[in-house]
């Protein structure tokens, strides 16, 4: 991978200061907070209860919400089509597809029901954001997912484009049951750590919450100005 190079970093950050009147400071001393309410959140929650968190907030999202087992998750999956009468998808390069039982249901089973599938393909380029245009629903698999907002978070990358989850009508998300946490703040915190360990971290993190909504000053909602107009999350059990 090529990594860019910061340019004029360090006079920039000298000029800053100067004009705060002070000099540069090299390094962040992080406060040691009295309070910190937000680790209290759902803290001793375990995961059942975290599913019924997300559950219910899915209520308030507008997002199908689907609880089942990896030896049914096939058929779930083909509900949802069903039911959206999805004849086009498109799906992340992803080995969770091939962990969970679907490679068969890719080549095979769901072609054979008339529906297109669009594998993500760095090589393709534009024809994958042009594949999600057309595509009646695209399938990603949550990374991390908060509970509390019933938000699924993605790290996007070359075989995961966020087109994926952006671009089709509706949104399919699997949430295996391990990646379910309380909130945002797990979620900032396992970021914060993989920066600290010099980790690769994908360069566009996105949190999904539901379908797209937008509303005015005057409170009128409207769906699907800025992505799907619907959303399904699908709870596997994985452990």
């Amino acid at each position: 991978m090529i990594k860019g190079n910061i340019q004029y970093r360090d006079p920039f950050l000298e000029t800053v200061a100067s004009k705060l009147g002070r000099g540069r400071r090299k390094a962040v001393t992080k406060p040691n907070w009295s309070i910190s309410p937000q680790w209290e959140v759902l803290k001793n929650a375990d995961a059942d209860e975290l599913v019924e968190v997300l559950k219910k907030q899915c209520l308030l999202i507008h997002t199908q919400f689907i609880e089942t087992t990896a030896a049914q998750l096939s058929d779930k999956m083909m509900h949802v089509f069903d039911e959206y009468e999805v004849k086009s998808a498109v799906i992340a390069k992803d080995n969770r597809f091939q962990e969970f039982g679907l490679d068969n249901e890719i080549t095979k089973a769901w072609p054979i029901a008339g529906i297109h599938i669009h594998e993500w393909d760095p090589l393709l380029k534009e024809k994958n954001i042009e594949a999600s245009e057309r595509s009646d629903i695209g399938i990603i698999f949550s990374d991390m997912t908060l509970a509390e907002s019933g938000t699924v978070v993605v790290f996007s990358d070359k075989n995961k484009g966020r087109s994926i989850n952006l671009l089709p009508k509706t949104c399919l998300c699997i949430i295996p049951k391990s990646t379910i946490v309380p909130r945002l703040t797990q979620a900032a915190e396992h970021i914060s750590r993989q920066i600290k360990k010099g980790s690769h971290l994908s360069s566009c993190v996105d949190f999904i919450t539901g379908p797209s909504n937008s509303a005015d000053i005057e409170l009128n909602l409207i769906v699907g100005v800025h992505g799907p107009i619907k959303a399904s999350y699908i709870v596997v059990q994985d452990k």
